[in-house]
């Protein structure tokens, strides 16, 4: 394109007192000054009409693309920006630097942090003292044979784990306790009360929590002969409390959650000569959401937590030490099997796998837990697990057992027999499909010999078990409870997951038309 010029005004007439050059000037053309104006005004000339016709385009072309949006001249003519190392970023900012206001409104609105509670917040009854404190106070009574306080001591974890130097890196050492599978309502009690969403007033609340040990205050009365109105006492007693509650009339229950630290069937006495309480049957327990250490896969209001484990992570950095220590543990044995034979049962199937286990050539390892082999204070589990592949978890004295716990953060694959062992018990808690961490064999292929588990172990291939191998390790900290009490920094652990189910739940249940199962 040609360069633009505007045309200069006619010049004005000058004076006498201008310089003799400029005057001189002005006489040589003023003879023919006239002849001048009427060629402008009446131009002859075909190179004074072509000039005309090449500036008047020039102005209209002019005066086109100044109408044109500018989001049109950006893109015909691209700032010299997007040719930057960098484009992206560059065209971002060329996008959006119109104001130097709105790139701080919108900077500040990416960046501002997500609002952790969103889901909502807990409130923490405070229950009398004999529900819970007391309770922890008389520890050496809880048990007809022996003291619970050891068990009970650092906020539910029990006494630090000893001889554990070799058997895991010595920097986690101090992250391992020997936890007594019982003592879930003392570590939940402790972690609610300084959880970031907790609230002290109870009218912005989306969930109650009522810390009453359960398990603690029905076990010493589930032997030696007590009455079934011994083993219901402090539950009719808690129950009392709460229907003078406002916020518990106002919903009924349906909003309020408790832990239950045992298994459900320790409190689903239907008869009186029957074992355990009859806790979950009585009505102002029913719309209660329970957390247990086992539930009845039937029940809407149960849901199955993992058991305590002996691994209390301090810091998400002890987390990320045991994964990567577990996945590149050199494993010695196929499978193995820890677990105590009833000879009081017939057909008795822990009894069959540990046969299994001794029959199969050197690829299992059985440890025999008759008597006290495999109670807290060993590390022959531990280490068991470490070094193998696979680990048998056929059902304990119920369908759940807390072997499933310690295999798995040992970094093992379980191998069931049960769908009710794990599969129908802790969905918050383990991958959806099952086949992606566990192995799943029909205890009847067992007993009658269709079947044989090292066969169908060897069966896989070594990119199947590590992908395995690797979903078990990615959920490991979904299985373990930290140990700060306000949990660990980016890293959920089984307490958090449970505190969100909890809260999501109610919000669902708050719902138009929602309908439980």
């Amino acid at each position: 394109m040609l360069p633009i010029h505007s045309p200069k005004p006619p010049s004005s007439p000058t004076k006498a007192t201008k310089t003799p050059e400029l005057n001189s000037i002005k006489r040589k053309n003023s003879s023919s000054s006239f002849q001048s104006q009427n060629s402008f005004v009446f131009p002859n000339s075909n190179r004074l009409w072509l000039l005309l016709v090449i500036v008047s385009l020039q102005i209209i072309i002019l005066l086109m693309a100044r109408g044109l949006p500018l989001s049109h001249r950006r893109t015909h003519f691209p700032s010299p920006l997007s040719y930057d190392h960098k484009p992206v970023q560059n065209r971002a900012n060329f996008s959006t630097h119109r104001s130097k206001s709105a790139d701080i409104s919108i900077s500040s609105t990416v960046s501002s942090p997500p609002d952790r509670c969103s889901s909502g917040r807990i409130f923490v009854y405070d229950l009398p003292a004999v529900f819970n404190r007391e309770l922890l106070d008389n520890c050496a009574d809880l048990d007809p044979w022996h003291s619970r306080c050891e068990a009970l001591s650092n906020g539910g974890f029990g006494r630090e784990a000893a001889g554990l130097s070799g058997v895991v890196p010595e920097g986690l050492v101090p992250a391992w306790y020997w936890t007594d599978q019982f003592a879930m309502e003392v570590i939940y009690h402790n972690r609610v009360l300084s959880h970031e969403c907790r609230t002290m007033e109870p009218d912005s609340a989306t969930a109650f929590y009522i810390p009453f040990y359960a398990g603690l205050a029905v076990g010493k009365y589930l032997w030696l002969g007590y009455s079934s109105k011994d083993r219901d006492r402090y539950c009719e007693m808690m129950l009392e409390w709460i229907k003078d509650q406002p916020y518990w009339n106002r919903s009924d229950g349906w909003d309020h959650f408790m832990t239950m630290g045992r298994i459900t069937w320790d409190f689903r006495r239907s008869k009186n000569e029957d074992w355990g309480s009859s806790c979950i049957y009585m009505p102002g327990l029913r719309n209660i959401t329970r957390l247990l250490i086992e539930r009845n896969p039937w029940d809407y209001f149960d849901v199955g937590v993992p058991y305590p484990t002996g691994f209390h992570p301090r810091s998400d950095s002890d987390i990320v030490q045991w994964q990567n220590f577990v996945r590149n543990r050199r494993r010695k044995t196929l499978f193995c099997f820890a677990g105590a034979p009833r000879a009081a049962i017939k057909n008795d199937f822990r009894g069959l796998l540990l046969d299994h286990c001794n029959n199969a050539s050197g690829s299992c390892k059985a440890v025999d837990c008759t008597g006290s082999r495999c109670s807290n204070g060993t590390s022959v589990i531990l280490q068991t697990f470490l070094d193998s592949d696979f680990c048998l978890q056929p059902r304990g004295d119920s369908f759940t057992r807390r072997s499933v716990f310690d295999c798995m953060i040992a970094g093992s694959i379980p191998v069931f027999f049960w769908h009710r062992t794990a599969y129908l018990q802790y969905q918050w808690f383990l991958p959806d499909d099952p086949k992606s961490y566990s192995v799943f064999i029909h205890r009847d292929l067992i007993k009658n010999g269709t079947s044989s588990i090292k066969t169908v172990l060897q069966s896989y291939s070594k990119q199947e078990l590590n992908q395995m191998r690797e979903k078990v390790i990615q959920y490991i900290p979904k299985l373990v409870y930290a140990k700060p009490e306000k949990g660990l920094n980016n890293i959920k652990d089984a307490f958090d997951i449970a505190m969100d189910g909890v809260l999501k739940r109610i919000k669902e249940q708050e719902q138009p038309g929602f309908k439980w199962k």
